[in-house]
């Protein structure tokens, strides 16, 4: 029996971007201070650290998640009304912050695409969100168990579960936009949400969905997860100076920060975009997905799966190494990771590390967790729309591992040059990796 014949993938574009990061409430301002090279990291405000030896987080500042849009917005709002805020101010009170910070990227995505102005002509059933969470609402869990302890059962919260359970998020986005289609929360560490890019590209390219809201969100500044980390020597201490103490590829790196934030973005179907006139970002070209399976907190050697999870997005797109100009690296600053990608990127691109910039947003950021792979993407998306790369801040001198590797890690400051294609990665704790390949349209 012959089956039948497959049918092609579509293609898949970026329209929307929205994000609320340690650098900046907006996607302009935190690209602004991407591309200028200025920290978004300070000492802990969210609780005391005094007593553990990491003091230092990348922290969403001055950010209201019941904020007014610029504009007002068709969807439908709590009562049918239309869409003026992400969260109102009821709202606040009953979501985790992953879901404040989530939020607000993702109606900011939203707003940003247009698709707005077309909803009459678009089927609410054909447009979803895959917006993922590593750890979930872990500030209200540690908060609510002290309440619990203190004043007994009646003092639960009803709210509890909905302001930690990490598919609320998406849950949340597709009521407050009346999106209908498919609707998950990707959950696999660092690297969730590079998987949430990948998996929503991949059910518009096969046809699932015209329109999807994907991306990433973590707040997870507590006592507990800065305590956690610290006690597996993971964080940096160089609390005397926060902003020079997120350093990949540094010869004096100790460690990564902590950050929180959230990133997102509108995919579309190709087509459908054109046809609406849609400013189009970047097209996604590849996507990679690999496990380890060699340890649960440490990269393979010489990254063997990150490496895998990068041919693998380089193949599907169709581009060679050579049409890649930029990869926006995991970098964490942790003194194992940092040299192990970069084998891993040098392998690669062996035949082209003279043409290629790498870059680690998280010396600006901190470490996002769970918003980490799509902060990744956003530097890779908008050097493409700019043709600017941003730095990796504190690097001065390179470790002699690293440099072995030949490549041009970009130090200190953003260089400006045309971006054909570029390639982001992320990497999480149970040996998982996503690699994704943007280019012009």
């Amino acid at each position: 029996m012959n089956n039948p014949p497959a049918t092609p993938a579509r293609r898949v574009v970026l329209t929307g971007i929205g994000a609320v990061t340690p650098c900046g409430n907006t996607a302009a301002d935190t690209w602004s201070a991407l591309i200028a090279g200025r920290s978004g990291i300070g000492r802990i405000t969210r609780f005391d650290p005094t007593g553990c030896t990491a003091q230092i987080a990348g922290e969403v500042k001055n950010f209201d998640p019941a904020r007014l849009l610029p504009a007002v917005l068709h969807p439908r709002g709590p009562a049918g009304e239309p869409l003026a805020q992400a969260l109102t101010p009821k709202d606040v009170k009953k979501f985790g912050r992953f879901t404040h910070l989530g939020a607000g990227a993702a109606v900011e995505a939203y707003a940003d695409s247009g698709l707005d102005a077309h909803r009459t002509e678009l089927a609410p059933e054909r447009m979803g969100v895959n917006l993922g969470v590593g750890l979930g609402g872990l500030p209200e869990m540690e908060a609510m168990h002290d309440t619990w302890k203190a004043g007994g059962f009646r003092k639960i919260s009803p709210f509890f579960i909905i302001q930690i359970a990490p598919n609320l998020l998406a849950g949340q986005v597709s009521l407050l936009l009346d999106f209908r289609g498919p609707n998950m929360s990707v959950a696999s560490a660092c690297a969730t949400s590079g998987h949430a890019v990948g998996e929503a590209a991949a059910a518009i390219a096969r046809g699932d969905a015209d329109v999807m809201i994907a991306g990433g969100a973590e707040s997870t500044v507590t006592p507990l997860a800065i305590g956690a980390f610290a006690q597996m020597r993971a964080l940096s201490t160089r609390n005397e100076s926060p902003a020079q103490a997120s350093r990949p590829y540094d010869r004096d790196r100790d460690g990564f920060v902590l950050g929180e934030g959230s990133v997102a973005f509108v995919l579309e179907e190709y087509e459908q975009a054109r046809r609406r006139g849609a400013r189009i970002y970047a097209e996604v070209r590849g996507y990679g997905a690999t496990a380890d399976a060699y340890h649960l907190s440490s990269l393979a050697p010489g990254a063997e799966g990150s490496a895998r999870a990068m041919r693998a997005a380089l193949a599907r797109s169709g581009l060679a190494p050579t049409d890649v100009d930029f990869v926006s690296a995991h970098a964490t600053s942790t003194p194992g990771g940092d040299g192990e990608e970069a084998a891993a990127i040098a392998t690669v691109f062996a035949d082209h590390k003279a043409g290629l910039n790498v870059s680690g947003v998280k010396s600006m950021t901190g470490h996002l967790l769970g918003g980490a792979g799509a902060m990744g993407l956003f530097a890779a998306v908008l050097a493409i729309r700019d043709g600017v790369i941003p730095p990796t801040i504190n690097l001065e001198n390179v470790d002699p591992a690293c440099a072995a590797t030949g490549l041009n890690f970009t130090p200190n400051t953003a260089v400006r040059r045309p971006v054909r294609a570029a390639l982001a990665n992320s990497f999480g704790f149970g040996g998982t990796n996503a690699s994704l390949v943007v280019s012009r349209v």
